[in-house]
């Protein structure tokens, strides 16, 4: 089977979120299943793309509107990422030191426009196209619809949805930018009244996911405005878990972290990690260390970090570290708490120091307000730190509290209270050392890798050329 991926991120190349964890990892277990899956992504201006080395294998044209754009496909030169790895370079546009601005409408529609020409010329098709977001929402409608593409019509196209939260609306005097089609359907580009990606490509593609079961029932529920549509497409719509790259995440073998270890030395292993982090961020290591990795936005419950992190620190003997950025009203809320002595942040994000979180804190907090499937908590478990969490989305998969025979700490709802109270319990959790240390050496075997989430969406495939 010749699988494309169609994707704004994809790690190590790009990425902002959990999308590019996706794209940087299904790809190389679905190869190992036996198909052939390849990435197509923008060419940006990185630390990757600079240090890599790339062919030119096609240059062409492009329109996209009254333009005509130069642009090319690039190969990545070597096979280090498991998989065949395409970027469309369209410099005036797309070969920037960001991925999304401004201009996205433009950006990304000529992404998708240079995608799809190039794969006009493929002798081979590929046998289904998988898009991701609304970024590369318009896939599935052009191949449908565009006259350009009517020799596409035929391969099955699959939407994942990452986040519904985010649509890419741009209004209808835009349209011109989209290949010509039948004017008759432009109903399949509108939702509430703008071009609507995200919705297009609900209606358009073939098949529906989501990253888990759990957020596709709440989307039918609530999903900024698409519950309707959701709940009209719901048969041709999937929830399947994300899964983590345990190649990646193995702290038995992982390069960034301060001491490596396996369930036979966890306790040792996890103390060496926790002592760097707490010498290097000025915090008691005989305390529960209690992290949070991430965006500080609204979706995190981030408005609620200064009060919920006051509280704890005043009513718990923890010590806490943070790592992240967002909104600067969020990041500028956390400042006053730099002077309380269990308190630090590094605004920003490092890649290498959130492994190292990850292997030296006791609990990771995400307390979520939206998690469409999560990723965090999947890291923290493989590397025995314990996850506290909104029971929401892909947390609500993935984590059982202990109070079920479980092994983590759920509550219901983000307000100060609740994840406080969570804290607190986590912190009575944590006293209990002999229970603590069996629960932490259990989670690390806890299998959340791709192999069964590369197996479903392999059934799901082949369901679409019966």
């Amino acid at each position: 089977m010749n699988l494309l991926h169609i994707t704004a991120e994809c790690y190590p190349v790009a990425k902002v979120g959990g999308l590019a964890d996706v794209a940087g990892a299904l790809p190389k277990y679905q190869n190992e299943l036996g198909i052939q899956s390849r990435v197509i992504m923008p060419f940006y201006n990185n630390t990757f793309t600079q240090n890599s080395e790339f062919e030119k294998i096609y240059h062409s044209r492009l329109t996209l509107g009254n333009n005509q754009l130069d642009f090319n496909i690039l190969k990545l030169a070597d096979n280090s990422l498991g998989f065949d790895l395409f970027c469309v370079d369209v410099p005036e546009l797309l070969y920037k030191d960001y991925v999304y601005s401004f201009d996205d409408t433009e950006r990304f529609l000529a992404f998708q426009i240079a995608t799809l020409d190039w794969v006009l010329t493929f002798e081979d098709k590929p046998d289904v196209i998988h898009t991701h977001d609304h970024h590369t929402g318009l896939i599935s409608f052009m191949i449908s619809q565009s006259f350009k593409y009517e020799t596409l019509k035929n391969i099955p196209t699959v939407l994942t949805i990452h986040n519904a939260q985010y649509q890419g609306w741009f209004p209808h005097n835009k349209v011109y930018l989209i290949p010509q089609f039948n004017f008759d359907n432009v109903g399949l580009l509108d939702w509430d009244g703008s071009i609507n990606p995200l919705a297009s490509a609900i209606k358009c593609s073939w098949k529906v996911t989501t990253v888990s079961p759990s957020y596709m029932e709440e989307l039918k529920l609530k999903a900024n405005g698409l519950e309707h549509l959701l709940n009209a497409e719901s048969a041709k719509c999937v929830g399947i878990l994300n899964g983590i790259d345990w190649k990646v995440w193995n702290p038995e073998t992982d390069n960034f972290i301060i001491k490596n270890y396996t369930t036979k030395n966890l306790i040792s292993g996890k103390k060496e990690n926790k002592d760097w982090l707490c010498k290097t961020y000025n915090l008691d290591n005989t305390k529960p260390l209690f992290v949070f990795i991430g965006r500080l936005v609204h979706e995190k419950g981030a408005d609620l970090f200064s009060d919920i992190f006051n509280i704890a620190l005043e009513k718990t003997d923890i010590s806490i570290l943070l790592l992240g950025s967002g909104e600067k009203e969020n990041e500028n809320s956390l400042k006053p708490l730099l002077d309380l002595p269990n308190f630090n942040a590094h605004i920003g994000y490092d890649e290498k120091l959130s492994h190292i979180i990850y292997a030296g804190a006791d609990f990771l907090l995400m307390p979520s307000r939206v998690e469409p499937c999560g990723l965090n908590q999947m890291y923290s478990l493989r590397y025995g730190t314990v996850p506290v969490v909104n029971a929401i989305g892909g947390l609500k998969d993935t984590v059982i509290d202990i109070k079920e025979n479980g092994f983590g700490i759920c509550h219901d709802g983000v307000t100060t209270e609740k994840v406080t109270e969570a804290i607190s319990r986590a912190t009575d959790f944590y006293q209990n050392k002999e229970e603590f240390s069996k629960n932490s050496e259990k989670i690390t075997k806890i299998d959340h890798s791709w192999n069964n989430s590369a197996q479903e969406y392999l059934t799901l495939y082949k369901s679409l050329k019966q």
